[in-house]
C-alpha cells in the first residue's frame, strides 16, 4: 500500500495484525467511502467481490472463452492455453449454468473450477441413467446432443430431433444439418450455401457422413437426455416453420412441401 502512496502508519499495521492478515484478490468494500478503521476491518473480512458468469446452453467454447476474458478481465490467451492443459476435449467440456467467480482469480483457477464442477455435473448425471461413468460413451452421448441443442432449443422436441439424427445414421445418410457448421467461432454465424460448400472441417456434416469429430458446443442435460433416449419416430427431415416449431416428415416429398410452406 505504501508502494501506491498510501499513507499506512505503524498504528495500522498494528491493527491489521490484530483482525487478520489482508484478503488476496478483489473484495467487495460496499460503500465508496469508509473510515481508516472501517477499510482496514473490511481488507481482512469482507467477501469476495463476485461476478456472475453464464454459460448458456448450445454456446462453443470459443466465444465462452471470449466472455470469461471480458467479464473477468482476463487474458482470453492464457485462458485458452490454460483449457488446452487441462482438458483434451476441445468442445463441450463445460455445463451451461450460472457461475459465481471472484474477480482476481487467475486464468488458471478459472478453468480449473469450471471444468471441475461441469465434471462432478456430468459424471453424476452419468450415473444416475447408466450406473458408471464411461468418458468415451459419455463424449458420444455429448457430441450427439450437441447437434440436437444448436437445431432446436426446444425441449419438447429434442427427442424427435435425435431421432432424426439416429434415422439417418442408421441409413447411413448425411446428417446434413446446419447446425454442426454452427461450430467455434462460427456459433453465432448464418449458414450459407457458401459456407456448406468451403467448410472442409469433419464438423460439415453435408460433405461428411456420421458425427462431427468433436461435439459442436456445450450442451444442457436436456439434450444429452435426448440423445441417449430418442423418441422413437421414422422421421428422416424436419424443418423449421414459420412459428418457430418444426414439421417433421419420413419422405422427402413431404419435406420438400415443409420447405415451401416456410418460405413462402
Amino acid at each position: 500500500m505504501q508502494q501506491k502512496h498510501y499513507n499506512v502508519t505503524k498504528l495500522d499495521t498494528l491493527l491489521l495484525r490484530i483482525m487478520g492478515s489482508p484478503q488476496s484478490g478483489w473484495i467487495d468494500m460496499k460503500t465508496t467511502h469508509n473510515s481508516r478503521w472501517d477499510f482496514l476491518y473490511k481488507l481482512t473480512t469482507a467477501k469476495a467481490a463476485l461476478v456472475d458468469i453464464r454459460l448458456i446452453p448450445g454456446e462453443t467454447t470459443y466465444i465462452f472463452l471470449n466472455q470469461l476474458a471480458e467479464q473477468l478481465q482476463l487474458s482470453r490467451e492464457l485462458l485458452e492455453k490454460e483449457y488446452a492443459l487441462e482438458t483434451k476435449q476441445k468442445e463441450g467440456a463445460f455445463a451451461p449454468n450460472t457461475y459465481k467467480l471472484p474477480m482476481g482469480i487467475t486464468e488458471k483457477m478459472v478453468i480449473k473450477i469450471l471444468l471441475y464442477e461441469s465434471d462432478i455435473q456430468m459424471k453424476k448425471i452419468a450415473k444416475m441413467i447408466f450406473g458408471r461413468y464411461d468418458e468415451k460413451k459419455w463424449l458420444h452421448f455429448v457430441t450427439i446432443a450437441s447437434i440436437i441443442q444448436k437445431e432446436s432449443a426446444s425441449i419438447e422436441e429434442m427427442p424427435l430431433v435425435s431421432s432424426v439424427i439416429y434415422n439417418r445414421l442408421k441409413k447411413g445418410m448425411k446428417l446434413q444439418m446446419d447446425g454442426t457448421l454452427n461450430y467455434g467461432p462460427y456459433s453465432h454465424t448464418r449458414v450459407t450455401p457458401q459456407m456448406i460448400k468451403e467448410d472442409t472441417s469433419t464438423y460439415n456434416t453435408y460433405l461428411n457422413k456420421g458425427l462431427p469429430e468433436h461435439p459442436v458446443c456445450n450442451v444442457s442435460f436436456e439434450a444429452i437426455r435426448a440423445a441417449i433416449f430418442p423418441a422413437q419416430s421414422d422421421y428422416l427431415y424436419f424443418m423449421k416453420s414459420k412459428n418457430g416449431t418444426h414439421d417433421f416428415s419420413r419422405n422427402y416429398s413431404t419435406h420438400l412441401d415443409n420447405i415451401k410452406r416456410a418460405t413462402n
